[in-house]
């Protein structure tokens, strides 16, 4: 599969050389990546071709991984620690006034009796976002989190399950998030990560790898791929995967423009992929809660597709979305679609 897929690419690239340069206009790209030799339409359908096929070829072990367009090898690289003085937080905090979308007022995709076993998160349209800033959490101080650029995307599974990483622990459950986040590692870096929650696990100590955040959960991060910063401008170009395989391993994947990080964790962290049916995705604040706030005129639509072993139409279910963050943006109504990749999608603006 991956020799045809790499073969079915190469062509692509070969025919996208031919076309010639009258034809080709400045990439508008608002940020820099290694691969920016190509410029113009149709380099970007062969990048967003390569994106998508990035998703599709698994790493050759657990690890941190990096490609650049148009090698479709994932190289090793070294793994970063994330920070844990903030981090994202589950919904049920509350820090001031109601916000628009996130903190509890999100969609989710919800797929009953069949598991997901991947999903893909992407904003296809993003008009009119010249800025974006992390604000709130005045109880956290600013911690590298609040400020110009400050944001993450979030994808997120329901925490009303439990598993055996619960240790038969009465009322507990367990959340996953994979997230790709802002300034996570130092000045100008993000982080692409898997943060890890025993929610309600209750006031005795944690699990080996988990922290305690003082209220009875426990929490825990995965290794981190650390790619550059991305500019909340350049959101259209931006997709978050997220894949969980029972008995093997749980992967997160970033891709934008010509770049492409990836990380992975033992799916027994949480056993998550023994209960997966739902699904939160949706760009917020960095983390401890904050809000990513747009400037005025910002419209987003943000689709979540997931495979689940099923053609059937899943439910797109308002206010139930699990994350603590917010953003300063107001929901549209939401439209749910089945086939071979069921989805939800809905628009966000202010």
């Amino acid at each position: 599969m991956q020799a045809t897929l790499k073969i079915a690419f190469l062509a692509g690239l070969v025919s996208a050389a031919c076309i010639p340069a009258a034809f080709a206009s400045p990439s508008d790209n608002a940020f820099a990546t290694g691969s920016s030799a190509q410029v113009g339409p149709i380099a970007d359908v062969a990048r967003e071709a390569w994106r998508e096929d990035m998703v599709h070829i698994a790493t050759p072990s657990q690890g941190c991984f990096h490609a650049s367009f148009p090698s479709i090898v994932w190289q090793q690289v070294a793994c970063g620690a994330v920070r844990t003085d903030v981090h994202p937080l589950p919904h049920y905090y509350q820090f001031g006034e109601q916000q628009t979308a996130g903190n509890g007022n999100d969609y989710t995709i919800q797929t009953g009796s069949h598991l997901i076993t991947s999903a893909v998160g992407t904003f296809p349209t993003v008009t009119g976002v010249t800025s974006e800033k992390g604000v709130g959490v005045a109880s956290y101080g600013d911690g590298g989190i609040l400020g110009a650029n400050e944001y993450s995307v979030q994808l997120n599974t329901q925490f009303t399950s439990t598993t055996a990483a619960c240790k038969s622990k009465s009322g507990c459950t367990v959340w996953q998030q994979w997230v790709y986040a802002t300034d996570y590692s130092e000045s100008g870096k993000g982080a692409i990560f898997m943060q890890n929650w025993l929610i309600g696990y209750g006031r005795s100590r944690c699990p080996s790898g988990f922290a305690s955040d003082g209220e009875g959960d426990c929490y825990g991060n995965s290794s981190a791929a650390l790619p550059p910063d991305i500019s909340p401008t350049a959101l259209a170009s931006l997709k978050l995967t997220a894949t969980a395989t029972s008995g093997g391993n749980d992967t997160a994947v970033v891709t934008y423009d010509g770049e492409a990080y990836s990380t992975s964790q033992k799916d027994s962290t949480l056993d998550i992929a023994s209960v997966w049916n739902t699904g939160e995705f949706n760009v917020v604040g960095d983390a401890g809660g904050s809000e990513a706030e747009f400037n005025s005129g910002s419209s987003i639509t943000v689709n979540l597709a997931v495979s689940d072993g099923s053609t059937a139409t899943p439910s797109c279910v308002a206010d139930s979305g699990t994350t603590g963050e917010s953003n300063n943006l107001n929901l549209s109504s939401c439209t749910a679609t089945g086939g071979s990749s069921p989805s939800i999608k809905f628009t966000e603006s202010n």
